[in-house]
């Protein structure tokens, strides 16, 4: 079948090769256009570059769909794919030019699509929301119980980083990042009190220590969650196929045997 023809070339190691290679050009391309020297000076050329992979990366869609069929729309993935370059050839045209742009950026995105294993850690990355909601909520409480126990004890110490709430919120946040926490606020405070070195240390340790260990826990989880999965739609993908060529033989028999 057409349909069996076009799978056999859209999963072939060397299309998918291509279309990356395709891809990181594109990314290239972007990166040099930021030079005017360059992209004012070979303009027409950039934007026969863009229009020819714009045009590929069409091609490449249409090939993928006309190997998948109506499942094609079923994956989020595919829509993504579909929208940025179909969004190419909507905004064409010199009053789009910043939105093109844009646009072009985006489709260096689609190395994420393209490529399986950006793709599994995205959607462990998406599948860890509603875990980290319950683990966020679990910051936000330790966060605000530091915050008001800074500001009571440092408001007249340091006002501009724990004069009032707000600040202190944001100076926490800041410590949370660990930028410049020692230097720029904890020894600066101990010269007026040698025992401030508790307050940091312990909410380092259960800021950055033990809430960033929850983050990495949940994540970890469900990148083998979502490695589960791709095996095991995989499979039934594998088993989809070959039943499908059972049944095209089970026909060829049955007519052969009719005639």
């Amino acid at each position: 079948m057409l349909k069996d023809k076009f799978a056999m070339v859209v999963n072939h190691k060397t299309f998918q090769a291509t279309i990356i290679i395709l891809i990181l050009f594109n990314a290239i391309l972007v990166g040099l256009e930021t030079y005017p020297s360059i992209y004012e000076t070979n303009r027409h050329f950039f934007h026969f570059l863009d229009r020819t992979l714009l045009w590929l990366f069409t091609i490449e869609i249409a090939m993928r769909f006309a190997a998948e069929g109506r499942s094609f729309f079923r994956k989020g993935w595919n829509w993504f794919d579909v929208v940025i370059v179909l969004a190419g050839h909507v905004f064409v045209g010199g009053h789009f030019v910043t939105v093109l742009r844009i646009l072009r950026v985006l489709r260096v995105l689609r190395a994420v699509s393209v490529v399986p294993s950006l793709r599994r850690l995205v959607d462990a990355l998406i599948m860890t929301i509603p875990s980290l909601a319950n683990i966020l909520i679990l910051m936000g409480i330790f966060l605000y119980i530091f915050a008001v126990i800074g500001t009571m004890l440092f408001s007249e110490l340091s006002p501009e980083y724990f004069g009032n709430l707000q600040r202190t919120i944001l100076t926490l946040f800041q410590i949370v990042t660990l930028d410049s926490w020692s230097s720029g606020l904890m020894r600066p405070l101990m010269e007026f009190n040698q025992w401030v070195w508790v307050y940091f240390v312990s909410f380092v340790l259960v800021g950055t220590f033990i809430i960033f260990n929850l983050f990495i826990g949940v994540i970890v989880n469900n990148v083998e969650k979502a490695n589960k999965e791709e095996t095991e739609n995989a499979h039934s993908r594998e088993l989809e196929t070959i039943q499908r060529q059972l049944d095209e033989l089970k026909e060829m028999l049955k007519k052969e045997r009719s005639s």
